[in-house]
């Protein structure tokens, strides 16, 4: 594989969550959007949730929604409608893995003195859990819920992290390091990705969808069932730095 031995390591790694450090399940995957803890959740809450939720990625698609914020309030209204309980985010929590090759991927990383940043569209819970497992600078995600005793939703927050938002978040981090975007990698696996990959140095589809392919500087395609990110550690450092 194609490596980039002898070029200036980046100083800044910027990461997608699902699909990319995290395992999807690819038969969530339809092509609308890139598979999420947001359809694993509402195929677990019924599947009139998940129906509901399948046709607003489709009004998502087709611009009719104002903003990402937009969706995810609708969202949780669906989420809301049948039955949202604590125990469906703490059980999707639960079932999430890391890809293989995460834990190496980001021991090598770290051995450059570099900063690991997680910027998803999904929800806390999941960014806290990778957060922690893999010991990463900074984790940006759109939702935080807040249930009360009782485990109903009591409140919640949101943050336009995904799509065109990404690019925001990219800028605020890499600016407080002085560290120009032309100075970072970003390695995701979906088309609302694109913006981001678009405005770093260096990007790595990661067993994408198509559209983030075609315009990432490297694209990795593996089978499925054996996604491995040691692959990216053998794309971007020499194989004998580690």
């Amino acid at each position: 594989m194609e490596n980039i031995s002898g070029k200036t390591l980046p100083k800044i790694w910027f990461f997608d969550m699902e699909g990319t450090l995290l395992q999807k399940d690819f038969a969530l995957d339809n092509g609308k959007v890139a598979p999420s803890a947001w359809t694993v959740l509402a195929k677990l809450i019924s599947e009139e949730c998940y129906i509901e939720e399948e046709l607003s990625k489709d009004r998502w698609n087709s611009g009719k929604y104002s903003g990402y914020l937009d969706w995810m309030t609708d969202t949780i209204r669906i989420q809301q409608k049948h039955g949202l309980k604590k125990w469906h985010i703490d059980e999707v929590v639960k079932i999430a893995k890391l890809h293989d090759g995460a834990h190496e991927l980001v021991k090598a990383i770290k051995a450059t003195s570099a900063k690991i940043v997680l910027i998803s569209g999904g929800i806390k819970p999941l960014a806290d859990k990778v957060q922690r497992e893999l010991k990463i600078d900074h984790a940006f995600s759109a939702c935080e819920y807040f249930f009360d005793e009782s485990g109903n939703l009591e409140f919640y927050n949101l943050l336009p992290t995904d799509n065109e938002g990404k690019v925001s978040f990219m800028l605020q981090i890499a600016n407080e390091y002085g560290v120009k975007p032309s100075e970072c990698v970003f390695i995701g696996d979906g088309k609302n990705d694109i913006s981001l990959a678009k405005s770093v140095g260096i990007s790595i589809a990661f067993n994408a969808q198509v559209e983030l392919c075609q315009v990432a500087t490297f694209s990795i395609k593996q089978k499925k069932g054996q996604e491995n990110l040691a692959d990216i550690k053998r794309l971007i450092f020499s194989s004998d730095s580690f």
